[in-house]
C-alpha cells in the first residue's frame, strides 16, 4: 500500500523511518480488520454443543482485536501518516486467507480461526522485527503486545478442540 506522510509532527524519527513504519502499520491494520471480521463471522454462525462458550469467546477475541486495530491505526497517525482502514481497503489488501462462509460446527470454526490467528500472529511477529530494523522501537513494542494477545487468543481457541479427542 502506498504511504505518504501528509501531516507534520515533531516526532524525532526521520521521515524515512516514519514513512516505512506507517506503511508497515497499515499492512497489519488491514490484516487485523480482516481477522476481526473473520472472528465475528464465526461468532455469528457457530453451532453445536459448545455454542455459548465459543460464541462468547469469539466475541471477546473480536473485542480485543478492536483495541489492537485502534492502537495500530492511531500509531500510524501519530507518525504523521494516514490510517488506511476501511473495509474495502482491508478486503483488497489483507494478507490473510479468505474465511470459509459455509461452516457452522464449532470444531470447524475452531480450526478456521486457529489458522487465521496463527497466520496473523506470524505476520505480527515479522512486523516486530521490521519495525525494530526500521528504527522504531515503540512500534516494535506495540506489535509485541499485539503478538502476546494473539498468542493467548490462539491458545484459548485451540484449547476448545484439544480435549474432545
Amino acid at each position: 500500500m502506498p504511504t505518504n506522510l501528509p501531516h507534520t509532527t515533531q516526532n524525532d524519527l526521520s521521515n524515512k523511518i516514519r514513512a516505512r513504519v506507517v506503511e508497515l502499520l497499515n499492512e497489519r491494520l488491514v490484516d487485523a480488520i480482516d481477522l476481526q471480521s473473520q472472528v465475528k463471522q464465526a461468532h455469528w454462525n457457530v453451532k453445536g454443543p459448545s455454542f455459548i462458550a465459543l460464541h462468547e469467546l469469539f466475541d471477546k477475541i473480536a473485542g480485543e482485536l478492536g483495541g489492537h486495530i485502534d492502537d495500530i491505526a492511531e500509531r500510524a497517525v501519530q507518525l504523521g501518516g494516514t490510517a488506511l482502514g476501511t473495509v474495502r481497503i482491508a478486503a483488497a489488501n489483507s494478507g490473510l486467507k479468505e474465511y470459509p462462509s459455509n461452516i457452522f460446527a464449532g470444531r470447524d470454526h475452531i480450526k478456521a480461526l486457529a489458522a487465521a490467528l496463527s497466520s496473523f500472529g506470524e505476520l505480527v511477529r515479522k512486523a516486530i522485527d521490521q519495525a525494530d530494523k526500521a528504527g522504531d522501537n515503540n512500534t516494535a513494542d506495540l506489535f509485541t503486545g499485539v503478538s502476546r494477545s494473539i498468542d493467548k487468543s490462539l491458545w484459548f481457541v485451540e484449547a476448545h478442540g484439544q480435549a474432545e479427542r
